[in-house]
C-alpha cells in the first residue's frame, strides 16, 4: 500500500482504559506480541451497538479479567483521540481496513485487590503486567502511541495525584 492510499483510510473505533490504583499508579501490561519491551494499557476495538463505556468495561475484562464490579468511572475523554499506524504495519494489522485507530479513553479507578487482575485469560494481551508511575508511563510505550498516551495524561491530569 502507498502512502497515499493509507492515507484514505478510517480510523478504527476504539476505546482504552486507563485503570488507576488507591495510590495512583496506573496499569501497564507488556505486550505479548513484541519481544522488546512495549507496554501498554488496555484498549480494543469497539462491538457493533456497543456503546464505550460497555467496550471499555469488556475490553478490562477481555485483558485484565478485572470485572465492572471492581471498578469505579472516573473520567472520560471529551473527544476521541487518534493515531497513525507506522506505514510498514498498515497492510498486516485487521486486514489493511484501518489506518490507525480512534479512541475514547476512561479513566477507571480499581477496588480490587491485586491477585484479581489475571492476564492469563482467553485470549491473553499481555504476558506479565505492573502498576507503573503516571509520569513514567509514556517511556515505556510503543513509540508510535506516545503521543496519544500524552492526550490520555493530560486529559486526566486533574484525578492524577499518586503516591510512590
Amino acid at each position: 500500500m502507498t502512502p497515499d492510499e493509507i492515507a484514505k483510510l478510517p480510523y478504527r473505533p476504539c476505546v482504552g482504559v486507563m485503570l488507576m490504583n488507591e495510590r495512583g499508579f496506573i496499569f501497564t501490561g507488556q505486550r505479548n506480541d513484541m519481544e522488546e519491551e512495549a507496554w501498554q494499557m488496555p484498549q480494543g476495538g469497539l462491538d457493533d451497538g456497543e456503546t464505550p463505556l460497555e467496550g471499555a468495561l469488556r475490553e478490562l475484562w477481555e485483558e485484565t479479567g478485572v470485572t465492572p464490579d471492581l471498578v469505579e468511572p472516573v473520567d472520560q475523554t471529551e473527544d476521541w483521540l487518534t493515531y497513525d499506524l507506522p506505514l510498514s504495519l498498515v497492510p498486516n494489522i485487521w486486514k489493511g481496513r484501518f489506518r490507525g485507530q480512534k479512541q475514547k479513553w476512561f479513566l477507571l479507578r480499581f477496588t480490587g485487590r491485586d491477585d484479581q487482575v489475571k492476564i492469563d485469560t482467553e485470549h491473553p494481551e499481555f504476558t506479565h503486567w505492573k502498576w507503573q508511575e503516571p509520569d513514567r508511563l509514556i517511556d515505556q510505550i510503543v513509540p508510535f502511541k506516545r503521543e496519544v498516551y500524552a492526550q490520555v495524561l493530560q486529559a486526566f491530569s486533574d484525578h492524577l495525584d499518586f503516591k510512590r
